[in-house]
């Protein structure tokens, strides 16, 4: 049996390790938008505004704080629709800054495909069993259209509600389509999901970093809560 100094030693090791020995309180999918309609300047705007968005100080604090697991997917069309990033745990700031860089220089894989949300809400799924272990899995979609191929997202739904997924959305707003009430009606899942709404690609770097700091920093003020 190991004394009282070793065996807190070898817990500590254990802390500091990824996966299923070390304590995650999230698992975040953040999903990003590249389809068609999305141009390469609008790419570079969603990809740098959301590294800035985790090296917000709230959101990284929070992100350490609970030991989260973040990954990214970059989606479009029917079978182009890819985890492009692995899971990564956020053990400290440096982890998060890492990653945020990672992030804003990750390369687009597809240009002039079609939009299919319920495909990425599906590789989401799969990737999210990963991290089963986490208190809580996220996924963060970010998106300027409507599904129009592959299969229906509210045939993916049942699934992650089952497997106690909560999904998020920024509707990012570029013309008359009332993208908002669609990502309400078909898309977000669970308890306290919620939409942000972007008024075009623009105010995106702004909702994305306001709806991470409501998706991860309210979590840790209910930690140790009785």
């Amino acid at each position: 049996m190991l004394s009282g100094m070793w065996r807190f030693l070898f817990l500590l090791v254990l802390s500091g390790l990824p996966g299923p020995l070390a304590a995650c309180g999230l698992g975040l999918v953040l999903a990003v938008d590249v389809s068609g309609s999305v141009d390469r300047q609008e790419y570079r705007i969603q990809m740098e505004g959301l590294a800035e968005a985790l090296r917000d100080g709230i959101v990284a604090e929070a992100l350490v704080s609970q030991q989260a697991q973040v990954t990214l997917i970059q989606w479009s069309g029917i079978s182009r629709q890819r985890q492009t990033l692995p899971w990564t745990v956020m053990a400290d700031q440096q982890a998060v800054d890492r990653f945020a860089d990672a992030i804003a220089g990750d390369d687009r894989l597809w240009r002039n495909f079609s939009t299919a949300v319920g495909e990425v809400m599906d590789l989401a799924l799969q990737a999210l069993k990963e991290v089963a272990h986490c208190q809580r899995l996220v996924l963060d979609i970010s998106g300027d259209g409507i599904s129009n191929e592959g299969v229906p997202p509210l045939a993916v739904r049942g699934a992650l509600a089952q497997a106690g997924v909560v999904v998020n959305a920024v509707a990012i707003e570029t013309d008359e389509t009332d993208l908002t009430a669609w990502f309400f009606e078909n898309v977000i899942l669970g308890e306290g999901a919620f939409v942000v709404t972007a008024d075009g690609f623009e105010d995106y770097p702004a909702q994305i970093r306001r709806k991470l700091q409501r998706e991860t920093a309210k979590q840790v003020s209910m930690l140790g809560n009785p």
